[in-house]
């Protein structure tokens, strides 16, 4: 780039340059955006992108940071969306759909949804980042996932700073996946998302422990659904204010059923689930604490020693040593197993 992006594009819009991102990013590595912008509106967003493109200026669309490995200094400008906002679009008696706008913090629009007893998210609580995040990983948790309440995702292009609006078909919304992560990665910015949530919710209570620990508050509703998945997930998961980490750092591989029953031979406790196209899935944290990892360090990095899904910073660690321990643990698992393990977060 010849010239520099203006540091004061509006009256309400700076950017900063060299900004440091530790505190953008769960893991807290200390890595730099080149330029940085923080827009409130869809505007300020598409104002930032165009001067950007301008001077030939990669762009990365930033939510909360919660599932994002940067690897080293970022040489563009980062916009990190803050727009706000929760709307009622229409309801009628059976459900009520919401606009959300991408810079709502996800945990606070879940709290939003608890309190006026629309269902949908609540399997979903206490997940970190923001809303305009959720549908780019099809977030999931406790047998939720994004996808399933996702009416539509509105943004606009990078190119050519057009506006889009997907329904959810055209996400292609499937397990931490959707079209965000292929085709269109690196090419849009989302501004809202728009939600379809029952007012007469079915609950989902079937996995893992989630029926037994709401039974410890009464009967299940949303509000104790919601109570026992924080519980739950704060009991498992450390917190990435106090443990550098981006919760699950891998997917839940999936094999065919004769894999699967050759495991199950081989290890009777391994959890194994049903999953799409008559696959298996498996349980990664699982295949990794056989393997030995449950625990480990690896310089200023490490295993978490109550989930092996989850790999932490432990305070001073560096993109290299995580990225060098993630490799390990994904050729373990498959000398061991003959099954490969893929990274859920978002290496950038």
């Amino acid at each position: 780039m010849s010239k520099n992006l203006n540091v004061q594009m509006s009256k309400n819009l700076t950017v900063q340059k060299s900004k440091n991102l530790r505190t953008m990013n769960s893991f807290g590595f200390d890595v730099r955006a080149l330029y940085f912008a923080a827009p409130r509106t869809s505007e300020e967003a598409k104002m930032a992108a165009s001067e950007a493109k301008e001077l030939n200026c990669p762009v990365l669309a930033l939510g909360g940071g919660s599932n994002v490995l940067f690897t080293r200094d970022y040489q563009g400008l980062v916009l990190h969306p803050c727009i706000d906002g929760i709307v009622v679009m229409d309801e009628d008696e059976e459900c009520c759909r919401i606009a959300v706008g991408a810079g709502v913090v996800w945990d606070n629009l879940v709290a939003y949804t608890v309190e006026r007893g629309l269902g949908g998210l609540e399997n979903l609580s206490l997940i970190p980042g923001s809303t305009g995040a959720a549908p780019v990983q099809n977030i999931g948790a406790y047998g939720a996932e994004a996808k399933d309440a996702v009416d539509s995702v509105e943004g606009f292009y990078l190119d050519d700073l057009s506006d889009f609006t997907l329904d959810k078909e055209s996400c292609r919304f499937a397990y931490r996946d959707s079209i965000f992560k292929r085709e269109l990665k690196g090419k849009i910015l989302i501004t809202r998302v728009v939600f379809r949530l029952s007012k007469r919710p079915a609950y989902s209570l079937s996995y893992g422990n989630l029926d037994e620990e709401i039974r410890k508050y009464g009967e299940p509703n949303l509000d104790r659904i919601r109570r026992a998945v924080i519980e739950i997930r704060r009991r498992k998961l450390p917190d990435p204010a106090e443990l550098g980490n981006a919760g699950s750092f891998f997917k839940n591989p999936t094999v065919d059923a004769v894999k699967a029953n050759e495991l199950r031979a081989m290890y009777p406790d391994m959890p194994i689930f049903p999953s799409a196209e008559g696959r298996m899935k498996l349980a990664a944290g699982k295949l990794i604490e056989i393997c030995g990892f449950k625990g480990a360090r690896h310089g200023n990095v490490g295993v978490h020693e109550h989930q092996a899904l989850v790999l932490v910073n432990r305070g001073g660690g560096t993109p290299a040593e995580l990225l060098e321990l993630s490799d390990k643990i994904r050729k373990a698992v498959h000398d061991k197993f003959g099954v490969d393990i893929e990274p859920e977060v978002n290496v950038i």
